[in-house]
């Protein structure tokens, strides 16, 4: 599926692709500003698929057959690779958190990434190490209009720039609307948990996925499995309510795993959970709590 674009949620939108509940496909996007072609230099006016988007310029939405609202849909991610080039750019916004810092110039990086050295390079001389991601993965709201790719939706995912979704990933999410409606895109081939400045190191992706429905999920809401650890999330305005949904959803998750109450499973996680902020950037607080696969070993029977 080539980059057939959309800057908004909207469950007026048809479909870019239609796919059957476990079909394995892939998908090519631009980065988040939708840039044709890499920039001269950093910060030049470069072309873009969608002037004047009004945000990210995704690919979809994509339909998937049998799926309804209720369900949740499985998006398992099996490769991610970049398009080779990436931006940064801080300052550019007259944010809340660039006034407090006292951020008042616009700096711009532009990167060289290596997939195969899985390292970023850009034009100061500063390497880092790349773990490619999708920052936006989201279903379609059931509310009719134009719904921001902007802020992360509790019960819909989207804009979660969770740096841990790597390939080898499964994020779990609600469907709201028929055929699930799922956008996708803004890749960063590098971020820290925060995604600080407002920006990663940007970049098109090539995304090898697989959607299916899950009939019995382990949560209703957005979660996710990596390679190494199990991820619950919480979005919110304010940073306790995130944190509170984040960790609500993992006990809940763990204690029926278990077969534990809720304040036994809270004791045992207090040991071993991590909790992050998975992004400041989106007008919405992210927070996830993360627990490795490892991380509870019953080493005798209770």
């Amino acid at each position: 599926m080539d980059a057939t674009p959309t800057d908004v949620f909207d469950p007026a939108l048809e479909p870019a692709l239609v796919v059957d509940d476990g079909e394995r496909f892939t998908v090519e996007a631009l980065d988040a500003r939708g840039y044709l072609r890499r920039p001269e230099h950093p910060g030049a006016p470069t072309p873009r698929r969608l002037e004047g988007a009004r945000g990210h310029c995704l690919v979809g939405p994509v339909s998937v057959r049998g799926a309804r609202p209720g369900d949740v849909l499985a998006v398992t991610l099996h490769s991610i690779t970049t398009s080779g080039w990436g931006w940064t750019s801080a300052g550019a916004v007259d944010s809340p958190l660039n006034v407090r810092l006292g951020i008042t110039e616009r700096a711009d990086l532009l990167w060289d990434i290596d997939d195969d050295a899985r390292t970023a390079t850009n034009q100061l001389g500063f390497t880092v190490d790349t773990a490619p991601f999708l920052g936006v993965i989201g279903t379609t709201p059931a509310e009719p209009g134009q719904h921001s790719t902007t802020p992360p939706r509790p019960g819909h995912g989207g804009n979660i720039d969770c740096r841990s979704l790597v390939a080898g990933s499964t994020l779990f999410l609600p469907v709201h609307v028929p055929g699930a409606l799922l956008c996708l895109g803004d890749g960063h081939a590098a971020q820290g948990d925060g995604e600080v400045c407002g920006t990663a190191v940007e970049c098109g992706t090539t995304t090898d996925l697989t959607v299916s429905v899950v009939a019995v999920p382990a949560l209703p809401s957005v979660h996710a499995t990596t390679p190494t650890e199990r991820l619950t999330f919480g979005f919110d305005a304010d940073l306790n309510a995130a944190t509170d949904a984040a960790l609500d959803d993992m006990v809940t998750w763990v204690a029926a795993e278990l077969d534990l109450d809720r304040s036994t499973t809270f004791a045992l996680l207090s040991a071993c959970v991590d909790l992050r902020i998975t992004q400041v950037a989106n007008e919405t607080w992210g927070v996830h709590a993360a627990l490795r696969h490892d991380a509870l070993r019953r080493t005798h029977p209770s």
